[in-house]
């Protein structure tokens, strides 16, 4: 029976490991189609010795070494927030109870997660267009002629890849894992062919010659960093999916497969320089035979179509803790999979990152140029990852100060010299994902503060429930048959849609229910918990709806699974009364008056409550108030 229990988890865990394949390591599977071309790229470039090759192959060594395995791998993965991941995962560890009183540097430390969610959003639009360009440059190295048609082509496939995003990745996401193994499997194939041919491409492994190249070019040495640094982009996403598939799987096919593959692959195209310093034009298709060339475009043209899936499907996990977390208006979002609750799809973030990336396509033209772009939204995020892992070994895990100094002190090292080296793209092109995650954080910053200040308004003329109970026993309103939902943003007080209805309406149904949706610090809340019910007597309930930060609110799904706990609520027959506030810009404290309007603007065009939790629009009722904010 035990043989036959560890048959079936190492069947389990093999099966994680296919599917971990072709989600979480597209981004770094791909970067080997680019990255050791840039690094000998600039004006003027690197030359191409053996000095060099050796030198740039030491750092790729030790920065996948030291940065994933290291890093990634062994600490920040532990930093899980019930499984989940992320930097936005990890920014909510950082959040205190609802009673607890915000502090200056926890708001500084929560800002810094937000401008590091917004800066993954300049990634997304910018991964999808550099990976299709360099896998679509491969035709100009099998047919020169082709060169004309990388563009278009690339613009093609980008085109087709975000419209068929509706229809969510669970028919196509069954080829992934096997695809992305094929490609790790013919990475490594192909390195070992050419360190075969120049075995001496090995000494690369001893750090010795990463010192020397720096210390040999000095201010250049540094810079070529930046281009090192592509080699280890997708570290955030592997943090950022572990909530998918879970450590270990991630940890098994890193050490077992990509690792590996990857280091092969690199080495092999050192090996190819170091006999042929011309191939530098495209080491990567140049690796293989050139019959093979047409059919390594192919595969790697799906390989990077994988990896920008994964980003683009990041992206709207982000968008969806950025409204549950109250950084984001309500948006659409729509669930693509009956069963898997992580498959989504938000139309307005899938447009507007294929607008951004044809852009880029457009603006940049290669690769080559594009990588200049690439890089700095990551290091930055990378470095805001170690400041915030920090504070949770020391607020959440209470590491001794000197155990939390050595251990980030050294990753801030590798990040800081990425972070450094890359500000030198900033004026060719690192300016674009810095002015994306700008624009996002000064619109999530400022609907998390208007948000704050409209709560504040609203409890300022909230009538007391106490009293509003005393009033109704001794004036009873007309009762009238059926149920009444009112959807309140807070737990105390009366919902003014209730007070209005009674102003004006002059009656109270039978059966009173206020009902308000609360967001946790956890990325699910469990169906038992998922609902509290108080009776406040006369006909009259409150119920508190949890739920987890990467979990969608669904009314219909509540009152379903209210019925089925002994309180039964049928959405059909049921009257939901909304509070809509239209918004006034006025020169009280709170923002500056041009923030104030546009968190007016951005409320007014936000999803409408009824769509957001899935509401019967026959049964809703809207009552309009005017707030000065």
């Amino acid at each position: 029976m035990k043989t036959d229990m560890n048959t079936t988890e190492r069947h389990g865990l093999s099966l994680l490991v296919l599917s971990a394949l072709g989600v979480v390591f597209g981004d770094i599977g791909t970067s080997p189609l680019y990255a050791f071309r840039v690094c000998f790229s600039g004006d003027p470039g690197l030359p191409v010795v053996p000095a060099n090759v050796l030198g740039i192959l030491s750092l790729i060594f030790w920065s996948l070494v030291l940065v994933i395995t290291f890093k990634y791998m062994i600490f920040i993965m532990r930093a899980d927030n019930q499984g989940e991941g992320g930097i936005l995962a990890l920014t909510a560890l950082l959040m205190p109870g609802r009673s607890e009183r915000l502090s200056g540097s926890l708001w500084t430390l929560i800002g810094l997660g937000v401008f590091g969610a917004a800066l993954l959003f300049g990634d997304g639009m910018i991964t999808p267009a550099i990976s299709v360009l360099s896998a679509m440059e491969g035709l100009a190295v099998a047919e020169p002629v082709l060169a004309g048609l990388i563009k278009p082509l690339a613009i093609l496939i980008l085109v087709a890849l975000f419209s068929l995003q509706r229809r969510g990745t669970a028919s196509i996401g069954r080829i992934f894992g096997p695809v992305m193994l094929l490609w790790f499997l013919v990475l490594a194939g192909l390195g070992v062919f050419q360190i075969a041919g120049a075995p001496g491409v090995l000494a690369a492994l001893d750090p010795i010659h990463a010192v020397r190249f720096l210390a040999n070019n000095s201010a250049r040495g540094f810079l070529t960093l930046g281009a090192v640094f592509l080699v280890v982009t997708g570290g955030e996403a592997l943090y950022a999916d572990m909530g998918h598939f879970g450590r270990r799987p991630i940890q098994t096919a890193w050490l077992a497969l990509v690792f590996p593959a990857l280091l092969l692959n690199y080495f092999g195209q050192g090996a190819l320089l170091l006999r042929s310093p011309e191939a530098i034009r495209n080491p990567f298709f140049l690796l293989a035979p050139s019959w093979t060339v047409l059919p390594m475009v192919g595969l790697a043209t799906a390989a990077t179509v994988i990896a920008s899936q994964a980003v683009i499907s990041g992206a709207f996990s982000l968008a969806r803790q950025a409204v549950q977390l109250g950084f984001s208006p309500r948006l659409v979002i729509r669930h693509t999979s009956p069963v898997k609750i992580g498959q989504i799809y938000v139309p307005s973030v899938n447009w507007t990152l294929m607008a951004a990336t044809i852009a880029l396509v457009l603006g940049f033209g290669t690769s080559e140029r594009l990588a200049a772009a690439y890089g700095v939204a990551v290091t930055t995020t990378m470095v805001i990852t170690t400041v915030l892992f920090f504070s949770v070994v020391r607020r959440r895990w209470s590491w001794p100060v000197w155990m939390a100094v050595l251990v980030t002190g050294s990753f801030l090292v590798f990040d800081l010299s990425f972070f450094i080296a890359n500000l030198a793209k900033i004026p060719s092109g690192g300016w674009f994902p810095l002015l994306v995650a700008g624009i996002v954080f000064v619109g999530m910053t400022t609907w998390h503060r208007g948000r704050q200040i409209l709560a504040r308004r609203l409890r300022e003329e909230l009538l007391p429930l106490d009293e509003f109970l005393g009033d109704v026993a001794a004036n009873p309103p007309l009762r009238v048959p059926g149920t009444a939902v009112f959807m309140s943003g807070t737990t105390r007080g009366v919902p003014h849609a209730l007070l209005h209805n009674i102003k004006h309406n002059h009656v109270l149904h039978e059966r009173v229910i206020l009902l308000t949706v609360v967001t946790e610090e956890v990325p699910r809340v469990p169906e038992s918990q998922r609902a509290e019910i108080r009776d406040l007597g006369g006909g009259m309930h409150r119920i508190i709806a949890h739920y987890g930060f990467m979990e969608h609110p669904d009314v219909p799904a509540l009152a379903a699974l209210l019925t089925k706990q002994g309180f039964p609520l049928e959405p059909g027959s049921t009257s939901f009364f909304l509070g809509r506030e239209n918004l006034i810009s006025t020169p009280r404290p709170g923002m500056a008056r041009w923030r104030e309007r546009l968190f007016a603007f951005m409320s007014r065009n936000a999803l409408a409550a009824t769509q957001f939790f899935g509401l019967p629009p026959n049964r809703v009722v809207e009552l309009g108030i005017q707030l000065d904010i």
